[in-house]
């Protein structure tokens, strides 16, 4: 099983505020549907609770410690492990938030982060600091949307 992570994070690392993406960037989120699409895809139950309903045609993961939590389209566990368990597919995406992130850094084989040209000093939550040496590093596409610049990079984890 391959573990990728997916962010899209500013020059500090944000990744959110108030439970929501700080940037709206169209391209992004046609990559992040095409990267993830027809994978297993683990979140936390915020990052769940933001999203308009369980994302179609990848198997949702949630992340939670409250055990009665049960909401349509998603799998449901309490630990990082036991989600990785229930992942049927063999490439499996971590997709946030900030804790889960962290949670799954470690044992992490790609990171496909899009590098935002931008910064939010409100920001909330923020991807955590990794060192990039132990990985190689892919810019897959640059791109700009509402004119904010951005790169599609792809980390993989050296061998």
């Amino acid at each position: 099983m391959t573990v990728s992570m997916i962010a899209a994070v500013g020059k500090n690392n944000e990744l959110g505020k108030n439970n929501s993406l700080i940037w709206y960037l169209p391209d992004d989120l046609k990559f992040f549907k095409s990267t993830t699409m027809g994978k297993s895809i683990i979140m936390g139950r915020k990052t769940f609770e933001s999203l308009p309903k369980a994302l179609p045609g990848r198997q949702n993961i949630v992340i939670t410690r409250n055990k009665d939590y049960d909401k349509e389209g998603a799998c449901v566990t309490s630990d990082i492990q036991s989600a990785l368990k229930l992942s049927e597919t063999e490439e499996v995406f971590i997709i946030g938030g900030e804790t889960i992130y962290k949670e799954y850094l470690e044992i992490a084989d790609k990171i496909y982060l899009t590098e935002i040209d931008a910064e939010d000093s409100e920001a909330d939550a923020f991807f955590p600091e990794f060192d990039k040496e132990k990985y190689t590093r892919e810019v897959l596409m640059e791109n700009e949307n509402n004119g904010i610049k951005f790169s599609h990079v792809l980390y993989e984890k050296k061998k």
